[in-house]
């Protein structure tokens, strides 16, 4: 019995402290990635000329590969990147040498602008969120906290909230909202990490990847069955004029990265659908040489199970994979750790306020 509570006081000092330190760093990961999920309809809300255009839909895949072709011929020795039209953005963008980003119509290869304050804004908050805009060592700051907060602030939690109510699961949720102050704080900081403990969890999981992907990847091996996929290095792929010009009958070209070094590669992205929809991630990744010859090919229909999987963690972890529900849910989910943070914190003062009311010498 003394083990046990001994044990129950441990966990309970664990969720505490990991609470006040690592829950800042998930509060902010929270807080940033929870105004991110409405990216795309914001800046499109605050950018239509740049991102948006008038009858999208008629315009076809290979008017969309003649626009950036006609564009990288015109640009091409100071580029470094031609994104063609996805999630949000419905325009064709050329990222050049310099940094600056500038916008055309997918049809007539029109100059729209420059990027804009809020496009720059937005870009500027996923850097927070993944890096705590922190060089090197940010991303591995909030992919730690990532897991801390997954592992040891949220199973702690569970377990201090299951020891409480597991035998009355009602009580467990309720939130007495008349009640005072006191009792309203705490009921909203039990309620809230029960509630969401699922979804936190998967969002936590699932954004822990973009960290840790080589060991999530290591781990995921073990589903792949003795059959190596298929090796597409040897198999006949077109060249990089064909591949500019000719759309690809599964996949949309999503973007154009251009060789870094004299001796590198062109990397052509695509994606199965240009825009936001439920559904699995499927995607192609193709990596050719200056004189046409394939470095490596990967795509979703014939990539090994782990790799399907982890193709799958970004819509997971965006809510997208669930359509705009998903994406709801991972929006106020979002918005739950910095309430945790801030209930918890209130907790422990009150606590603590008790303990140096009582006079010394009793406990």
């Amino acid at each position: 019995m003394k083990q046990l509570l001994h044990f129950n006081k441990t966990i309970k000092k664990i969720h505490l402290w990991l609470g006040v330190s690592c829950g800042l760093v998930a509060s902010i990961s929270g807080l940033t990635g929870s105004l991110y999920v409405w990216q795309p309809e914001i800046t499109a809300a605050l950018n239509p000329k740049l991102l948006t255009v008038a009858h999208m839909d008629t315009i076809s895949e290979g008017t969309l590969l003649r626009t950036a072709s006609y564009l990288m011929e015109m640009h091409k020795d100071s580029l470094t990147r031609i994104n063609l039209p996805y999630r949000e953005q419905q325009t064709v963008s050329l990222i050049y040498e310099n940094g600056e980003t500038h916008y055309h119509h997918p049809r007539t290869a029109t100059f729209l602008g420059a990027k804009s304050f809020s496009i720059q804004f937005f870009e500027d908050l996923l850097h927070i969120h993944r890096t705590l805009a922190i060089p090197k060592i940010g991303k591995y700051l909030m992919g730690g906290s990532t897991i801390i907060f997954l592992l040891l602030i949220l199973g702690t939690g569970i377990y201090i909230w299951w020891k409480a109510y597991g035998d009355n699961l009602k009580k467990g949720f309720t939130i007495k909202w008349k009640g005072k102050k006191k009792k309203l704080n705490y009921d909203l900081h039990k309620v809230l990490g029960a509630g969401f403990f699922i979804p936190l969890a998967l969002i936590a999981f699932s954004g822990a990847y973009f960290t840790y992907n080589s060991y999530y990847k290591a781990a995921l091996t073990l589903l792949d069955s003795s059959k190596m996929a298929q090796d597409h290095n040897t198999a006949v792929q077109p060249k990089f004029t064909e591949l500019i010009r000719k759309p690809d009958t599964t996949y949309a070209l999503r973007a154009i990265y251009f060789p870094l070094e004299s001796n590198g590669e062109f990397h052509f992205r695509y994606i199965q659908d240009r825009f936001i929809g439920p559904g699995l991630r499927r995607s192609k990744e193709l990596k050719i040489t200056k004189t046409d010859e394939v470095a490596s090919l990967t795509e979703f229909h014939t990539d090994l199970t782990s790799d399907r999987i982890a193709a799958q963690f970004y819509p997971v972890h965006t809510g997208e994979i669930a359509g705009i529900v998903g994406r709801i849910v991972v929006f106020i989910s979002g918005l739950v750790p910095i309430t945790l943070y801030i209930t918890g914190f209130r907790m422990y003062f009150v606590k603590r306020k008790k303990q140096l009311k009582k006079p010394k010498g009793k406990k």
